[in-house]
């Protein structure tokens, strides 16, 4: 592949940048140097595949002038700082060697000093060349007379020994003289010339130069490639199925290896024979916009632009002049037509994913990794191979243990000379063989990633049937067993990712993202939810261990600390926090360690054993490109991109939160880790934590974990009047800094806690995200408003929902300020007018406020808490301290559990006891229930109630030695009851109000389950008109129900007490006589012997009730124009109309119109109709107005139409037609 490098005056990247893509198409350069960019700091610019490095000009704050490079991603390369005034920027890329390449833009109105072109040559890494518009005349390159500026260049090349690529060939069109001169050239140094073959290409690209060729001689370069990656769209997979034919016979091959190689080799000759896959090389760039009306207008100009310099004649000047006219408005036409078209596809009626790739789309954010030139030691490093290699050593000398302070390594090895022995007799039941049912589970689970060494991908071993899923089981069982771990499991692909903001030449500012093998990862996924499962079973992890636990985040981790703030605060005390970094923290995590702390939590037998295995000798690759490093092997720290390796790090790290003293608390995250302590005496606080401090540091000096001083801060929180001098504490021996404010998981917090700052920063990073919503919002043209107020959640609310529980407590003043983010959010999704109400934009929307929002969440998560007895801050929440303190003081903001309980009464909500969290039966159980589908077969609505009767006589008597137990629930208003009507027993109970139908349904599944281990005959059938019900224990996980998660362990402890328990569905109401018994107990069931309700539901009651707050406020909007034909703040079933029709809707709804209301944008006088000499309004307009009544009769069938009828819930189909011929239509 001929390798081109290109220098164009494009006189402006924006207008030109479809010209600059088919320049890329066309010859694909490693460089492109332009000239008169026209850009300004604040545009962004780019191009797939290709970095940018530019320089903008600006003039009176106008753009003038500017360069650019474009230059590979793939390529090896470096930007050239240059000390210079002149419009020029220049990198370094490999072409065999490292060559700069430069860019510069000289205007003929400007003097250049002799000086500066000499200085700006002596800067730039030889070899060099320099590409662009230089503006010169001189007979040296052709031109028929010199100017000032060609003798400069001259002399330049004269004294720099600088050497000429062009040739006679002309590269600048003079559009009024019609006439063709050379101002572009190419200046290289000497060891260059050879190399660079000089062409200009012929056509303009609606410019007016002509884009200069390089063309590298030799064609022996080789460019690094992409990976090649299986195209699963196109894939064949029912060839895929039957050609992957896995035998047993290769899981049982002598070696352990061998057989995963068998395996992986006959999964990846199907693959390969039945999925294309991609060549490497770079796409294209597309034109989705371009059609045949752009080729055939292009192909005219071409054919003007040809007669022309043949035959230069006015004439023929004219014809081309107006053939690129017509070419350039066919083409914008059609770009507009084909994003208008784009954009309105964006509707509701397509999936999320689709949804979301449109919006990828838009927001151009193509990923693509950039391949820097390196800085080891002072040696510049540009070979892709030695690149990846020097990179390879950077990580691995993380993990070496010479990353280690001294004293480690010493006690490190000594510790490491005791064996952990792990045998385990009796065999624990967490080491028992993996069931086909957690196989399936984790296959489920796992998400499309890319694949490690073997080339396996996820969506291969999805698309095999059971039979070959369960053979790969079996070699996970012997695996598992044997206690082997295969070799190639243990290999990985590292790709390196900048760190943001970091030097891309200093080899330790990326980030390792590892490849692994997918058929290990999702061995690991199930090893890593037995291990998960003992850990919280046996309570082994700290309480304050926020980090990837169910039921669990780092809200629970903000919030513990602003607790400990407001109460400091109304205590008059001092709060000193210390928010700790960790150095590598994954990179450095001694693995002995590991295994010596799982042992001393009791794990024995097969599982620590393979996660010892699993540990030992990980080996990687960087990979950059298509290019392999070297193979380096990671001594510590845990692997990366693995399923096991977080919580393997927790298990290392849990120690650090039991050094603390009494009177410091502290939480963590994973590693983010914080601690703190409160006293009216700040000499006391300096000690405690100074205390601490120094128990935590020589913790970690014991376990390999070293603690930043640079990056661990401190925050002084008070009140207090007067001054008080901020804490001295140190950190191996450096004082820590104490800050004003610090961002602790993503909440910034400040001494006085008001969260200004945190709010200012949400504002700009949710300004950021509307920008999208600014593009998709035209009023005649764009996404329908359910799809726009799906990307404005996702975008804007996911961002303001963060932790609002607890920024929420701030001031409203300052709170406040966030309503704007939403409001505007609203008004480009639904298009309402700028001077729209804010109440009628929540109920046009269907969206609350931010402050019920916030509320709803608030409580919501108060419950969450509620569940959870063992959560850090069950105490605060349910049982707030200090709260006559915070009632007679009321400047100050009151904790969470106080600010609750005022939302509990202010919107009418009980508070009842909640149903704890149930944890799930262990994962290595088959989690299946018996059932019967006798009666699923026959669709309930078609089915005559005698045909169910008789099919239930039939079916008991196949069954006639299970007794029955019926059972059903009941909810009607606020009376909700189970029954369960056994023989001779009947049993029924009545539920809190809060409960839903589910759950009486499952209660009455429990209590049966209960009573009939009490009983005893061993075989029964529970029947049940749930369907919901046996679907949700068929299918019972962590995620599931209280309820569920009891009567499956109930299920469990019968089937192990011999009993016989099977689940049969049966409709409800055809006159079998027992569940009509069920049923009508249910209903009068009063005795409460469960007043528990389990958080699922409250979520359904808090929606309930802040949809009546919300209602309140709609009904106390009086003057609302909206409100008129809207009572109800459910909202308006969305219409199937275009984005223009839509819009206008929407503002004649409201009641705010351009027409009727721009007066308050220009602070005009309101409108008058002069002929009802009254101010006009949507109403006045549609239904009112004399002047109208003939088409009202006309459209409507009366002259005075009701509002309700007109615009209501569906509006009038005639409507726009009426507005059409009164001339409102486009003043909406």
């Amino acid at each position: 592949m001929a390798l081109h490098l290109i220098s164009w005056n494009c006189h402006g990247f924006r207008s030109h940048s479809e010209d600059i893509k088919d320049l890329v198409n066309k010859y694909q350069p490693v460089c492109m140097a332009l000239q008169e960019t026209l850009l300004s700091p604040a545009i962004e610019a780019k191009i797939k595949n290709y970095n940018i490095i530019r320089k903008d000009n600006l003039q009176n704050e106008r753009s003038v002038g500017g360069v650019a490079i474009l230059y590979l991603q793939n390529l090896p390369s470096k930007p050239v700082h240059l000390n210079t005034t002149l419009q020029t920027v220049a990198v370094q890329v490999r072409i065999k060697t490292l060559t700069t390449v430069c860019s510069i833009y000289l205007p003929p109105s400007q003097t250049i000093q002799q000086s500066e072109l000499d200085a700006l040559v002596r800067q730039l890494p030889p070899p060099f060349i320099i590409l662009g518009d230089w503006n010169g005349h001189s007979s040296f390159w052709g031109s028929t007379d010199s100017n000032a500026r060609g003798l400069q260049i001259e002399k330049l090349m004269s004294d720099q020994n600088l050497c000429l690529l062009n040739d006679s060939s002309h590269t600048f069109f003079h559009l009024p003289t019609r006439t063709f001169h050379t101002l572009d050239l190419a200046l290289c140094s000497p060891s260059l010339v050879a190399k660079w073959n000089f062409n200009v290409d012929n056509n303009l690209y609606n410019s007016d130069h002509f884009p200069l060729i390089l063309t590298l001689s030799s064609n022996d370069v080789i460019l690094p490639k992409r990976p090649s990656r299986f195209i699963f769209d196109k894939a064949n997979w029912q060839l895929f199925q039957e050609l992957a034919e896995l035998a047993t016979e290769m899981i049982q091959l002598a070696d352990i290896n061998d057989a995963v190689n068998a395996v992986t080799e006959c999964i990846i000759k199907a693959a390969e024979a039945s999925i294309p896959k991609s060549s490497g090389k770079l796409k294209r760039i597309g034109k989705p916009w371009w059609n045949e009306k752009c080729a055939e207008a292009k192909k005219a100009q071409r054919k003007a632009w040809d007669r022309f310099r043949r035959y230069p004649t006015t004439d023929n000047f004219i014809l081309f002049k107006q053939a690129k006219a017509i070419a350039r408005r066919i083409r914008r036409q059609s770009q507009r037509h084909s994003f208008e078209s784009y954009v309105n596809s964006i509707r509701s009626r397509i999936s999320s994913k689709v949804l979301w790739e449109k919006v990828r789309k838009m927001l151009g954010s193509y990923s693509g990794q950039t391949i820097s030139v390196l800085n080891s030691d002072g040696q510049v490093i540009s070979d892709a191979k030695a690149i990846a290699d020097t990179l390879g050593k950077a990580f691995a000398a993380v993990s070496s243990e010479e990353s280690y302070p001294r004293n480690f390594v010493n006690l490190k090895k000594q510790e490491e000379m005791k064996t952990i022995s792990f045998t385990s007799f009796p065999e624990e039941a967490y080491n028992a063989d993996f069931t086909f049912q957690e196989f399936q589970n984790s296959l489920n689970e796992s998400h499309p990633s890319s694949p490690g060494p073997d080339g396996i991908h996820y969506h291969l071993l999805k698309k095999l049937n059971d039979r070959y899923l369960n053979i790969i089981l079996s070699l996970f069982n012997r695996i598992w067993n044997e206690q082997v771990y295969p070799v190639t499991w243990g290999k990985a692909f590292i790709v390196p990712i900048l760190k943001v903001g970091k030097d891309p030449q200093e080899p330790t500012n990326y980030r390792p993202i590892a490849l692994t093998s997918c058929l290990s990862k999702l061995m690991e996924k199930m090893v890593n939810k037995r291990l998960v499962y003992i850990l919280e079973k046996k309570g082994l992890l700290s309480k304050f261990q926020s980090g990837f636990r169910y039921g669990r985040g780092t809200q629970d981790n903000v919030l513990q600390l602003e607790t400990a703030i407001r109460e400091a605060f109304i205590t008059k005390k001092h709060l000193v926090s210390v928010l700790f970094d960790m150095e590598k923290a994954y990179d450095r995590s001694w693995r002995y360690g590991i295994l010596k702390d799982m042992y001393n939590m009791g794990f024995r037998g097969k599982l620590p054993i393979f996660i010892k295995n699993f540990l030992q000798t990980r080996t990687f690759q960087v990979r950059v490109g298509d290019i392999l490093s070297e193979e380096f092997i990671q001594k510590e720290g845990v692997p990366q991109g693995s399923a096991l390796s977080v919580v393997l790090f927790v298990i290392k790290i849990n120690g650090i939160i039991h050094q603390l003293p009494p009177y410091v608390h502290g939480s963590l995250f994973v590693d983010d880790f914080q601690i703190y302590c409160a006293s009216t005496d700040m000499s006391f606080i300096e000690r405690q934590i100074q205390a601490a401090i120094k128990q935590i540091t020589e913790w970690a000096d014991r376990n390999g974990f070293v603690l930043s001083v640079s990056k661990t801060s401190c925050v002084h929180f008070c009140r207090r009047r007067g001054l008080h001098p901020d804490p001295e504490i140190s950190l191996n021996g450096s004082v820590i800094p104490v800050v004003r404010e610090a961002k602790f998981l993503g909440i910034i917090f400040e001494s006085r806690l008001t969260f200004k700052s945190h709010i200012l920063y949400l504002k700009r990073k949710c300004n950021n995200a509307l920008n999208l919503l600014k593009i998709l919002s035209s009023r005649t043209w764009g996404g329908d408003c359910s799809s726009l107020l799906k990307i404005h959640k996702s975008l804007v609310l996911s961002k303001l929902d963060y932790c609002s529980a607890i920024y929420g407590s701030a001031a409203k003043s300052v709170i406040k300020s966030l309503d704007t983010i939403h409001h505007q959010g609203l008004r480009l999704a639904s298009g309402a007018f700028r001077t729209s109400p804010v109440q009628s934009l929540y109920v046009i929307t269907g969206e609350q406020s931010l402050q019920l929002r916030r509320e709803r969440q608030s409580v919501k998560y108060y419950y969450k808490i509620k569940s959870n007895r063992r959560h850090p801050l069950y105490d605060r929440a349910m049982n707030p301290i200090f709260g006559s303190l915070f009632a007679i003081k009321p400047s100050y903001i009151p904790s969470f559990g106080h600010r609750i309980r005022t939302l509990l009464s202010y919107h009418n909500i009980e508070n009842p006891n909640m149903m704890t969290r149930e944890e799930p039966p262990p994962p290595w159980r088959e989690l299946k229930i018996a059932t019967i589908d006798d009666f699923n077969d026959l669709p309930k609505h078609d089915t005559p109630h005698f045909v169910y009767l008789q099919l239930f006589y039939c079916h008991r008597q196949c069954y006639k030695d299970f007794k029955t137990a019926f059972t059903d629930g009941s909810r009607i208003g606020d009376h909700v009851g189970s029954a369960a009507i056994l023989p001779n027993l009947t049993k029924s109970e009545k539920l809190h109000k809060y409960c839903s139908v589910f759950t009486s349904e499952i209660y009455a599944i429990f209590m049966v389950l209960n009573k009939i281990r009490f009983l005893q005959n061993k075989k029964w059938i529970i029947y049940t008109d749930s369907k919901s019900c046996i679907e949700a224990l068929q299918n019972a996980s962590r995620l599931s129900h209280p309820l569920v998660l009891k009567s499956f362990s109930l299920y469990l402890n019968l089937l192990e007490q011999g009993f016989n328990v099977l689940f049969c569905w049966i409709p409800g109401h055809v006159g079998i006589v027992g569940n009509e018994t069920a049923d009508r107990v249910a209903k009068s069931a009063n005795a409460i012997m469960y007043p528990f309700v389990p958080v699922e539901d409250i979520s359904k009651v808090l929606t309930s009730k802040f949809h009546t707050s919300w209602q309140n406020l709609w009904d106390a909007q009086t003057n609302n124009k909206l409100r008129s034909i809207q009572n109800s703040v459910k909202g308006l079933k969305p219409c199937n109309f275009n984005r223009k029709t839509s819009v206008k809707l929407v503002r004649l709804r409201v009641g705010h119109t351009y027409f009727t209301h721009r007066h308050l944008l220009y602070s005009e006088p309101a409108p008058v109709c002069s002929t009802c000499n009254v101010v006009i309004s949507v109403r006045h307009i549609l239904t009112e107005c004399a002047k109208y009544n003939n088409l009202g009769l006309r459209w409507f069938s009366k002259a005075d139409p009701n509002l309700t009828d007109l615009l209501g819930d569906p509006p009038h189909p005639f409507l726009c037609v009426f507005i059409a011929d009164i001339g409102f239509i486009n003043v909406i």
